[in-house]
């Protein structure tokens, strides 16, 4: 079926549906609206202050992927973006020289990513690197003379001169990708990570000289070398301990100082460590700044004066949900610690997602989770004075960029209602008001009636209350009686906020004629790290009690209709289907995607084993059988009853698709009516346009069998 043909029909379906009343001017959301929004990305605004370029994607539903542009925005909103780069590949993460005049960006124009450049006033991009292992995530040093970035290469090879070392990892994987067997040898966890396999690779540090502008010309060596060989990753493996660009130069330019993974025991440690080397270094052996700590620390950025350094760090070891909090410690110009580290977030009991150094570095400005919405703090580095709120209630703001004076804020702003848009602040606004600067869904969103979510407290079994969002359907009657649609979270340490999301979008679901809830259980983040512990050890236990209070709630709305309610989650949320399953009749029906069935083959299937263990007492299966099978779904099989849908694709890493044959069996065996969707070219996400298409149809498909939608 083409687009035209299956917005058609899906309008039509929508039309169809009892009780959905189509205004005039405004029509609901359908499938296909979905994959014609713009997707904007990593907006980085100018040392002047004056621009701002940012990443737009489309769907290309014809060659099944997302292309991706630059386009550049004036922050004085007085001139309409401009695109800056056109491809039908992928350009993306640009980072701005040092002197306002040149962007570099990585591209998959040459069929892998490579690093470019264009100049700001004009011409073509040129590309600047044609390493076999591709180049990713670069950076600029302070004075613009060098760039550093990420390759994935073979440690055998990397202490190498780089010409031996790119043919011999050139020579290797053409090796691999020719042989006829294909067989894989491992000789150590993390062998595969999320929804790839390893290979044995790691991810390295290159630095090589800045190439001149173009007007100036100029012959030079503009080689890349492995300033990180050995046998190490140098960049976090796991996105828990990701944060900015996760790597810098020191002030002086002579240093690179990096969120290296853990040294030993990569698959079950968290201590994820800040290192040291020289933009000329051929040791295996990196100085650790953060020794001290055996928990993570991530995140490094240098004051602008260059004389304070900036991270991120939790205090329990094997704890990936531990509450961040901001240090800071006085440095030298190359970039070694001239102190002690100290939290400037010590009582703020959040955690600090994202930052930003304002102006001459005597303050930043924080990001954090609050209320299931973004809350920015300021924190004065100088004074180290308790954080102040200095804004909340914008939906979610992410992907902070400062300009050299501290003046301006660029980032992205996101709500349930609107895709993301860049945005700027002003630091000093009394205001605390939020400029947007680009609208590339203003169109389409005209179109849309797109309900407002509302957000409700619940009361818990033990005296506290659970945050809920409510999102009614267009063209809502509160005279008729509706279905619902429960949706549950993953993580389980993550929270519905009032942003948007293009694996699990609200406003998709409420437009097929469903009022769905959104509920922010025991575990959520952004309401105080006690109640993000408090699911520790305790999957089935408070946080089931906390959603069943949800459905309790709901049920005495008088527009819910309670014979036509129906559940689904994807990751941890799929496990509480799969718990829901064996200890509630409550739904209609079940749908659940990459989940977690069987809490010990889980732990012997997953990638990061550190998760599995804190969250049943620390230990693995055979030290403490009894925390693994306390709350795994699959003790409870004799009471199954409830129809289920199951997703589960061969690539995800994280929950294995073995979880999703067992569930499934297990099910048939039972005589359950069940199906199946596996996707064997997707990971712990459906993220390929034509397969995200399929998997929503299918969804909804599912659930007007089981649980039919419109008001009655």
């Amino acid at each position: 079926m083409n687009r035209c043909a299956a917005w058609t029909v899906m309008s039509l379906l929508l039309l169809c549906i009892p009780g959905v009343a189509m205004s005039a001017d405004k029509r609901s959301m359908t499938i296909d609206d979905l994959f014609r929004f713009k997707r904007i990305s990593d907006p980085q605004i100018s040392p002047d202050g004056k621009w701002v370029v940012y990443v737009v994607g489309t769907v290309d539903m014809d060659r099944n992927m997302i292309v991706q542009n630059l386009w550049l925005a004036a922050t004085d909103g007085k001139t309409p973006p401009r695109q800056l780069t056109t491809t039908d590949r992928q350009d993306r993460h640009p980072r701005w020289s040092p002197d306002g005049k040149r962007i570099l960006f990585e591209s998959t124009r040459s069929g892998e990513s490579q690093l470019y450049i264009i100049e700001l006033d004009g011409g073509e991009a040129r590309q600047i690197t044609t390493i076999a292992t591709g180049a990713s995530n670069a950076i600029w040093s302070p004075d613009g003379k060098h760039i550093a970035f990420v390759s994935a290469v073979y440690p055998e090879f990397s202490e190498k001169p780089y010409k031996e070392s790119n043919e011999l990892n050139k020579k290797k994987m053409e090796e691999i990708k020719n042989s006829p067997v294909k067989a894989r040898i491992f000789t150590r966890l993390f062998y595969r990570h999320w929804d790839s396999y390893v290979e044995d690779k790691r991810q390295h540090l290159f630095v090589m000289p800045a190439p001149p502008e173009t007007r100036s010309g100029g012959e030079g060596n503009y080689e890349p070398r492995d300033v990180t060989p050995g046998d190490r990753d140098a960049y976090p493996t796991s996105s828990t301990f990701e944060t900015g660009d996760n790597f810098t130069f020191s002030p002086d330019g002579k240093y690179l100082i990096f969120t290296a993974v853990p040294k030993e025991n990569e698959a079950w440690s968290t201590n994820y460590d800040l290192c040291r080397v020289s933009i000329d270094n051929r040791s295996t052996d990196w100085e650790c700044l953060t020794k001290d700590n055996p928990a993570a620390d991530s995140g490094p950025m240098f004051s602008p004066d260059g004389k304070m350094l900036a991270y991120r760090a939790q205090k329990k070891p094997g704890y990936e949900a531990d509450k961040w909090e901001l240090m800071v410690v006085p440095v030298s110009p190359s970039g070694a610690f001239d102190g002690k580290p100290v939290s400037l977030t010590a009582s703020l009991d959040r955690s600090v997602d994202g930052y930003v150094w304002l102006g001459n570095g005597k303050a930043l400005l924080l990001e954090v989770e609050q209320d299931a919405k973004t809350a920015l703090y300021r924190v004065e580095a100088a004074t180290r004075s308790a954080p102040m709120e200095w804004a909340t209630g914008f939906g979610t703001v992410q992907s902070l960029s400062a300009n050299r004076e501290g003046s301006l804020v660029a980032c992205s702003h996101a709500t349930m209602r609107r895709p993301p848009e860049v945005a700027v602040l002003r630091p000093a606004d009394p205001q605390k008001s939020l400029t947007l600067l680009s609208h590339v869904n203003d169109g389409l969103l005209q179109e849309l009636d797109l309900p407002a979510p509302e957000s409700v407290r619940v009361p818990t079994a033990d005296g506290k209350t659970m945050q809920m969002w409510i999102l009614k359907p267009p063209g809502f009657d509160p005279n008729k009686k509706w279905p619902l649609a429960y949706l549950v979270h993953g993580g389980p340490q993550s929270a519905w906020l009032d942003g948007w999301s293009w694996r699990w979008c609200p406003e998709v679901w409420a437009a097929q004629g469903y009022v769905v809830a959104l509920p922010n259980p025991r575990g959520s983040t952004g309401f105080g790290q006690q109640f993000v512990d408090e699911i520790s050890g305790d999957w089935g236990g408070k946080c089931f009690e906390d959603l069943m209070k949800g459905v309790e709630y709901l049920e005495r709305l008088p527009y819910i209709d309670k014979d036509r309610m129906a559940a689904a989650g994807a990751s941890f949320g799929g496990y509480m289907m799969n718990w829901f399953q064996g200890n509630t009749t409550k739904f209609k029906t079940l749908i659940t995607h990459c989940s977690v069935y069987n809490n010990e083959s889980m732990y012997a299937t997953t990638d990061e084993l550190w998760f599995d263990e804190w969250d049943h007492g620390g230990k693995p299966p055979w030290e403490n059988f009894e925390a693994y099978r306390k709350h795994s779904p699959h003790t409870k099989a004799k009471n199954f009853k409830t129809p289920m849908l199951i997703i589960h694709n061969d690539l995800d890493f994280r929950c294995p698709v073995s979880e999703g044959h067992q569930l499934f069996t297990t099910l048939q065996r039972l005589g359950v009516p069940s199906k199946f969707i596996n996707f064997p070219d997707e990971g712990h996400w459906v993220l390929k346009p034509k397969n995200s298409e399929f998997w929503h149809k299918e969804i909804f498909a599912w659930l007007k069998k089981y649980c039919p939608p419109g008001g009655k």
